[in-house]
């Protein structure tokens, strides 16, 4: 087991489901001391009794709430001495073509999506830059390809990536490590609460998550990609296939992804 994280202060927004909480047991398991949030204050009760110690800190918070970030970076300085590690893992997503979506849709991902890790960011950032840390978003293949039915979700995570990629350069020479991973295909809790039309959780999937990445393994994963210090990390075959088709290919990769989305002229997944 590595070494590196033992000791570090490492903050995960969103650690009570799916990436985050794999995060979460798997930094405390390193050694790390650890802070995290979610708005479920029952998870985060239940997280908090299976790991009774003093290196885990839980707050109930809402990302998009700009004054549940400053707290949440203030109390974890103040009971940790500063923040080695952010990543960005709180996200939602939506399934809703643009033709029946409300627009209260698009800002509600776009504030959790975007905005949250501005928030987190930005009140974490001194510390961070003080240890020479790590800043982490947790993207999506829908980064780099528009997915129909997630026009809103691929907004943000473009959003996200052009954000990161900016203040990666600007953070270049005062030591700080910036990056962005897309986990592809990952069982996770993002799906079944993904907004429907209305801006309400669907609270089901249409997707097969027996054949996805357990999120485990994508902890992992993103764990190594950041003692590595990757720029980025696009994990699952189908996601790296995406990219490059995106890339080499994109009037093929339309056809495909409508294909792979779309089932008798409607949207299926």
């Amino acid at each position: 087991m590595s070494t590196y994280y033992k000791d570090k202060v490492v903050v995960v927004t969103g650690g009570t489901d799916g990436i985050g909480k794999a995060l979460v047991e798997k930094l405390l398991d390193m050694g790390a001391k650890v802070a995290t949030c979610g708005r479920s204050h029952d998870k985060l009760y239940q997280l908090q009794a299976s790991h009774p110690s003093s290196a885990l800190h839980t707050m109930v918070a809402d990302v998009s709430n700009e004054n549940d970030c400053r707290r949440l970076m203030e109390t974890t300085i103040r009971m940790f001495g500063g923040i080695d590690v952010l990543i960005n893992n709180a996200g939602i997503s939506m399934r809703a073509i643009l033709q029946e979506a409300s627009t209260e849709v698009f800002k509600k991902v776009m504030d959790i999506n975007y905005f949250g890790v501005i928030y987190c960011t930005k009140y974490a950032l001194d510390s961070i830059i003080e240890r020479k840390g790590t800043i982490v978003g947790v993207s999506s293949i829908a980064g780099y390809r528009g997915l129909p039915g997630r026009s809103g979700y691929s907004a943000s995570k473009f959003a996200l990536q052009g954000w990161l990629e900016s203040i990666k350069t600007e953070l270049m020479t005062q030591g700080v490590h910036v990056m962005w991973v897309c986990p592809g295909f990952t069982t996770s809790n993002i799906r079944n609460a993904a907004l429907n039309k209305d801006a309400d959780s669907h609270g089901e999937t249409p997707m097969d998550e027996s054949k996805m990445m357990p999120a485990d393994e994508c902890a992992d994963h993103i764990l190594r990609a950041i003692r590595k210090k990757k720029r980025t990390l696009v994990l699952t075959f189908t996601g790296k296939r995406t990219v490059f088709m995106q890339k080499f290919m994109p009037g093929l990769a339309d056809k495909m992804v409508h294909k792979f989305f779309f089932k008798d002229g409607k949207l299926a997944k």
